[in-house]
């Protein structure tokens, strides 16, 4: 039953610390759960958009609503400038010129090449063509980049980089802040977001999307952890930006955070999530611990050896070597430590050498990794080189959209249908650009290009203030019935030991090399771990700073997006970009140049496809048609 309240911006105030201030006010409602002794207060909000997510995606997407003019809300479970945007390194790719010609076009064809083919080739178009508007843009927000002797943002060499389609040699295309450009990125864009008055509401965790009848998405539905109030915020736009799910694995650069809550509150409301079996795995984690050496360390030249001091990746890509792309390299290192030639006591990871480059360079270029090298590893990086592992980083799938950021999904005989209402941006999306594999510092372009056409193509559909149709009378009732469910579970598994389980099942069967074997197991085992899922014990009951819920929450979230990626993975019979099948070991583009999209129907996986984007935007730039990936 539902009892609600009209209340004014100060009544709203009195109920949670933070409030709309939409002119429309807010609405506080009491709800009453059937079954159990307890209830929730719900508090209502209208705004023009609402952006999911405070990291790059969602805070570029939440300045250009602002800068158009829309009353604007960002949801975020953690502060702004925690998102694990901070934690990239590396740089940002951008066509700028400033170390040796360069050209979009160029950029494109690599970023095509990387994908193996599966990128859409219209939104690559899109993303290159912008990425040096967008970087002279983050440089006139104030973001401290590097600089060159004449004063010109400094670009670094990173992985599947080249020139002239390929014929001309490393490009250094790379735009970086040393190797602590997330963190340069991400509070510059905080300080914009808060100079265009965006509206935050932090430590707030959205739960699900709240859909009408027509399929058009109305806005989410959060809790807020301070005090247990449940927020029902509509707006004629939604933006998701919430990350990935590396936390799906045991070994993973992701923060604990990243538990791909965008992609599990998309697939319950009926949506696909598209091509999840496409995880990759960075090169250089260190042993150990997990913690991202930024591929940066290679750019400036950093050389992998194995146990016989080789630099075996001459043997691998004769051409690019160490700055091959990440698939390439991860799968190159493992297989030296199959043959035997992986270092230490078990002979089982690899040696990163920064050694024999100067000191300054260090300490001018790579001083976040040389502290981290030394925290996490106990190397110094000027004497001794430090042991790296391919570690989980970043996943290419996600909610599929097209170029301008909508969400699309499979209907009737259209593959492109736009769900209103609905937008997606960052990792969290699948644009396509990535495809089967992700370019070094393309991550950091991804997400302020769409984030930023999210908030352009809000403008070309909607007016601020514009009137919205009301929410559905029981709006947001499923989804309070669900956490009160999760809430007073009382089974005999903690949260802990079915996170574990289904994090050793994902390292084991869905890693840097698969087979039909081991997807099929991985298939059983996900499948029972699910089945264990309903076996959860909740201890803690209360709705103020819950932890073990909200973790419980987040591992429903990680099960359905590993759910669909061992699935996925299991069906596609080729390799592709960072999918390598041991037993169908040659791309296969007569049977799988396609999208795979999973459901998540009645606690089971349904798979269907859908056609890559093979055409460009437009006639500046041809498409490129598929030719053997060899670097």
């Amino acid at each position: 039953m539902w009892r609600c309240i009209a209340r004014g911006l100060r009544g709203a105030a009195s109920t949670t610390r933070s409030t709309s201030s939409h002119p429309l006010g807010s609405h506080l409602c009491r709800f009453f759960s059937s079954g159990v002794n307890s209830s929730y207060t719900v508090v209502d909000h209208t705004y023009d958009a609402v952006v999911v997510g405070a990291g790059g995606a969602g805070l570029r997407a939440a300045i250009g609503l602002s800068e158009h003019g829309f009353k604007t809300a960002c949801i975020t479970k953690l502060f702004p400038t925690r998102s694990h945007t901070v934690a990239a390194q590396g740089g940002i790719n951008a066509a700028l010129g400033n170390m040796t010609e360069d050209d979009w076009r160029w950029h494109m064809y690599d970023t095509v090449k990387g994908s193996d083919w599966l990128g859409d080739q219209d939104a690559i178009q899109y993303m290159c063509r912008e990425a040096p508007k967008a970087v002279i843009e983050l440089e006139n927000y104030g973001l401290p980049f590097s600089r060159t002797e004449d004063g010109k943002i400094y670009q670094r060499a990173f992985g599947g980089q080249s020139l002239n389609y390929g014929k001309g040699g490393q490009a250094y295309r790379c735009a970086c802040a040393a190797d602590r450009t997330g963190h340069a990125l991400l509070h510059t864009l905080y300080g914009q977001a808060m100079r265009h008055n965006t509206q935050f509401f932090v430590e707030y965790f959205a739960l699900d999307l709240l859909m009408n009848n027509d399929g058009t998405c109305q806005g989410v539905i959060a809790l807020n952890m301070e005090d247990g109030t449940l927020h029902r915020f509509q707006a004629a736009s939604t933006i998701l930006a919430t990350g990935g799910y590396g936390r799906a694995y045991f070994s993973a650069t992701s923060a604990h955070t990243c538990t791909g809550d965008g992609n599990a509150m998309v697939a319950r409301a009926g949506i696909p999530l598209e091509d999840l079996e496409f995880v990759q795995f960075h090169p250089t984690g260190i042993y150990g611990a997990g913690c991202l050496i930024t591929e940066g360390s290679r750019g400036e030249g950093g050389i992998l050896r194995n146990s016989e001091g080789e630099r075996f990746m001459e043997r691998y890509a004769p051409t690019a070597k160490d700055l091959a792309s990440r698939d390439v390299v991860s799968r190159s290192m493992t297989m030296e430590i199959r043959e035997g030639r992986g270092v230490g006591p078990l002979k089982d990871h690899i040696y990163l050498h920064l050694n024999h480059l100067p000191p300054d360079v260090l300490k001018e270029r790579l001083p976040g990794i040389s502290e981290t090298a030394a925290i996490f590893a106990g190397v110094d990086v000027t004497k001794e080189p430090i042991p790296v592992l391919p570690t989980v980083h970043y996943n290419m799938g996600g909610i599929p959209t097209n170029h301008y950021g909508e969400v699309v999904t499979i209907k009737g005989d259209n593959p492109d249908s736009v769900i209103p209402g609905l937008m997606a941006a960052g990792e969290t999306a699948c644009a396509s650009v990535h495809g089967a594999n992700r370019l070094g510092a393309n991550s950091l372009l991804d997400i302020v290009v769409f984030g930023r056409a999210c908030a352009n193509r809000v403008a070309e559909i909607h007016r601020p203030g514009e009137k919205q149709k009301p929410l559905e009378k029981d709006a947001g009732q499923r989804t309070i019935a669900w956490l009160d469910k999760l809430r007073n579970s009382n089974g005999s598994l903690p949260t802990s030991k079915i996170r574990l389980n289904m994090q050793r099942v994902m390292q084991s069967n869905a890693a840097v090399f698969r087979t039909q074997e081991t997807l099929e197991e991985g298939c059983q085992l996900i499948d029972k771990t699910w089945e264990s899922f309903h076996d959860v014990k909740v201890k803690d009951r209360s709705l103020i700073w819950n932890s073990d819920l909200i973790e419980t929450i987040e591992l429903e979230n990680l099960l359905i997006n590993a759910c669909i990626t061992m699935y996925s993975a299991e069906a596609r019979k080729e390799s592709r970009g960072a999918h390598a099948r041991e037993d169908f070991k040659v791309r296969d583009d007569e049977n799988w140049m396609k999208h795979t999209v999973g459901y998540w129907e009645n606690e089971k996986v349904r798979l269907d496809y859908r056609p890559v984007h093979l055409n460009t935007l437009d006639d500046e730039v041809e498409s490129f048609p598929p030719k053997a990936r060899v670097y």
